[in-house]
């Protein structure tokens, strides 16, 4: 009878033991997992889409300032200068008597008044 007790009691120890293992493998719970994707998120909007809405505010910026006479690079790597503005619309010089239009959104620079002379 005693060894039968012992028995049990040895048992039943090793599937305590067991058991407790086998509850701490679970992975993190429902809360381990809203705070890793609010985590990402975070990354994601500051690595991503923060420097993104920098850049289109200093373009909108650069765009909402050319002024007559102002000399730009285009999208297309033209360089000229702006003759005439109109509501979506740049004209601007690239060689002497030659014109071209483009939209404002097209402009990727600003350069120092006389550039284009010294290139």
């Amino acid at each position: 009878m005693r060894n039968a007790l012992l028995t049990l009691l040895l048992v039943s120890t090793s599937s305590l033991c067991y058991a407790d293992a086998a509850a701490s493998a679970q992975g993190p719970g429902v809360m381990g997992n809203i705070l890793m994707l609010g985590g990402f998120l975070l990354i994601f909007y500051f690595m991503l889409i923060r420097p993104q809405s920098k850049r289109a505010k200093e373009h909108q910026a650069l765009v909402s300032n050319i002024a007559k006479d102002d000399e730009v690079i285009v999208n297309g790597g033209i360089l000229g200068k702006v003759t005439r503005i109109t509501e979506q619309f740049l004209v601007i010089a690239i060689a002497d008597g030659v014109e071209m239009k483009v939209q404002k959104q097209a402009v990727s620079a600003s350069l120092p008044k006389g550039t284009i002379k010294s290139i």
